[in-house]
């Protein structure tokens, strides 16, 4: 799918250099924009153990890649692009429907795994 966003880094002139991140989206409500969340592990030394940190990013989401909430992407760092966009959405590495869908089966499967409990259950009775 070929889109008219100078800002995509396929189809635009835009060029990505610097960070690469992969993290998940947790927000695509303002226009072409994502909001990312990415979860890191950082050591603390006093206690001798590991924290998890989030970090919530901005990024430029263009017409053809089309991330939704949920989908697990990569971005890639690019000159400013607004005030608070800095990053770009370079490709999607899982959909979010694919999980919905894995979920959404399991369930059926355990319902009907009751049922056929619950079956064989009046059937001794």
């Amino acid at each position: 799918m070929q889109c008219n966003d100078p800002k995509c880094p396929k189809h635009g002139s835009l060029k990505v250099r610097g960070n690469v991140f992969t993290g998940v989206v947790k927000s695509a409500k303002p226009a072409k924009t994502v909001i990312v969340e990415r979860i890191l592990t950082k050591y603390v030394p006093k206690y001798e153990r590991y924290k998890k940190t989030r970090s919530k990013i901005a990024a430029h989401n263009p017409e053809c890649m089309a991330a939704k909430e949920g989908d697990t992407i990569e971005i890639g760092e690019t000159r400013k692009l607004s005030k608070t966009k800095s990053f770009v959405v370079i490709k999607i590495k899982k959909r979010a429907v694919e999980e919905e869908k894995v979920a959404e089966k399991i369930k059926k499967d355990e319902e009907e795994k009751v049922k056929k409990k619950q079956g064989a259950k009046n059937a001794g009775d």
